[in-house]
């Protein structure tokens, strides 16, 4: 085709039939983009995560979007944003995407790290991101009842509360609450020095706590089990490294 004829046909008016076509395709190519490219914390430039936006998404892209989310925290790029404005937008409702599990650590904030907004997600914090009972039916009043679609259970390298159980620290409540993550230290193949002062040893059984935890989680929740067999939700691993600020994401 020559230049003259392409350009002439670029200025003629669309006819009705071309115009819906060009419209429908128009469409489609703003939703992916929507979807693809928006985030957790900028959907739309959104001061909040509507209901229609959360149920759009699915598991997958959910943790696509953390993913991105992350990658913009470590890069030193987070997204440029009004705490107010998303403090006053879900004011009077919350719709989040996710619950996450993760550890009391100051130095690993859920939302912080996945550069996420105020509504985002639930987030439930424990030394040693360890499962219970009342964390199960916050687990499961996010999904089943308010509509969350990941569980995500995130643990963290060099973490104080795995050093103890290797360490049979005891103190007061304390012992109860490492004594949940023994099990994890147990089960770690690991074949260089099993201690507290090895950091590599110390991440091997964060990780596999999570792996346990996770697969606690199924077991001890029918409700939350039967979602995931559903594909209504997708329940998670992340490992948090507290040097790179990179949140690997496993299992699942």
């Amino acid at each position: 085709m020559c230049a003259k004829c392409s350009e002439h046909e670029i200025r003629q008016p669309l006819n009705p039939l071309h115009r819906r076509s060009f419209l429908k395709k128009s469409a489609a190519i703003t939703a992916m983009t929507f979807v693809g490219a928006g985030a957790l914390s900028g959907i739309a430039h959104a001061d909040a995560l509507t209901k229609a936006q959360r149920d759009k998404l699915s598991p997958d892209q959910i943790l696509a979007l953390m993913k991105q989310g992350n990658k913009r925290f470590y890069s030193g790029k987070p997204a440029d944003r009004n705490v107010l404005a998303q403090q006053r937008a879900v004011a009077k409702g919350q719709y989040p995407a996710a619950i996450m599990l993760t550890c009391v650590d100051s130095r690993a904030p859920a939302e912080t790290i996945l550069d996420l907004r105020i509504g985002d997600i639930f987030n439930a914090r424990v030394a040693g991101n360890v499962e219970n009972p009342d964390i199960l039916g916050s687990m499961e009043f996010a999904c089943k009842l308010a509509g969350s679609k990941v569980v995500l259970v995130m643990g963290h390298t060099a973490c104080g509360a795995i050093k103890g159980a290797i360490d049979n620290a005891e103190l007061g409540n304390l012992t109860g609450l490492l004594a949940k993550i023994k099990p994890a230290v147990a089960a770690t193949t690991y074949t260089g020095e099993r201690t507290s002062k090895n950091y590599a040893f110390v991440d091997a059984v964060a990780r596999k706590n999570v792996e346990i935890t996770v697969a606690d989680i199924r077991k001890d929740s029918p409700v939350l089990a039967q979602m995931e067999s559903n594909g209504a939700i997708k329940i998670a691993c992340a490992m948090y490294n507290l040097e790179t600020g990179v949140v690997d994401f496993f299992g699942g």
